[in-house]
């Protein structure tokens, strides 16, 4: 959270004309175990030119030339691969195989454990959150949070770890700061049930940039006769505990319908438990 909040200052730095954020957060953000990551540099920020150390880095060091020389290995034995990353960023060209969408969902809920079965809400990063909504408005930009929609199995991971009640704390947490788009919760989006046919999700925590538009066209107010109707509700500190309360409820129907889906998360853990058995 720290790292997101000096690029916004970075970018805030380097756009004086920047007018509004959409800030996408999820639950594991704001977990105190993560640190920053490895390639992250202070000395790059709030700059307009790239710094010496990462021009040197970039052009003359041994991993620069064994990482050109396999781009140029790859590109010659497959021509016409589609898998580039895209203007803004983003990978919309990277073709996944739906046959390994149940083999990625398991995946993923592994990672959940490995990672997540002892979160602990960080009281630090909840501040660089109360940060960032503070910048935005001290700069005048219009700030939209959203909490992404991640598949109905990672809450089911939360649940399996006794971490729901923290969840629900972070729920709480942040809405005292600002009003957020809430998409983490059991709907029609949510709960598809997990094939090799899945048109919402990639694995249990990336969405399809189909998603990722109605996202968009539900916090914006564009297009609102495209969003199914229960995908997406703006918490605050009025409706955050009557929310709470409907998402408990959901879950139980949802586990009552999705057996399947609640024993294979309940089977990941156990085999994690169980060492010798991955």
């Amino acid at each position: 959270m720290y790292e997101i909040r000096r690029y916004l200052e970075h970018a805030i730095a380097n756009q004086k004309n920047l007018k509004e954020v959409i800030f996408g957060v999820d639950f594991f953000m704001f977990n105190s175990s993560l640190m920053n990551q490895p390639s992250f540099s202070e000395s790059r920020l709030e700059k307009r030119h790239i710094t010496w150390q990462d021009a040197i880095n970039s052009t003359f060091s041994i991993d620069t030339l064994y990482a050109s020389r396999e781009t140029i290995i790859d590109s010659l034995n497959q021509p016409n691969k589609d898998d580039t990353y895209g203007e803004n960023g983003f990978m919309p060209n990277r073709n996944l195989d739906n046959n390994q969408t149940e083999w990625r969902f398991n995946g993923g809920i592994k990672l959940y454990f490995e990672l997540h079965s002892n979160y602990q809400l960080s009281k630090p990063y909840l501040s660089d959150f109360k940060k960032i909504v503070q910048l935005c408005k001290e700069h005048d930009i219009k700030l939209k949070v959203f909490i992404s929609p991640s598949h109905a199995t990672d809450l089911e991971a939360i649940r399996a770890t006794g971490r729901w009640q923290i969840l629900e704390q972070w729920k709480r947490e942040i809405v005292k700061i600002v009003p957020v788009w809430d998409f983490y919760y059991y709907n029609s989006i949510t709960t598809e049930p997990i094939s090799n046919k899945m048109k919402n999700y990639a694995d249990n925590s990336h969405y399809t940039p189909q998603i990722g538009n109605l996202v968009l066209d539900r916090i914006l107010s564009y297009q609102d006769d495209q969003v199914p109707s229960d995908f997406g509700i703006l918490i605050t500190p009025e409706n955050i505990e009557s929310h709470l309360a409907k998402t408990r409820a959901d879950r139980e129907v949802w586990a009552r319908n999705n057996p399947d889906e609640v024993k294979l998360v309940k089977d990941i853990k156990h085999r994690l438990e169980q060492p010798d058995n991955y």
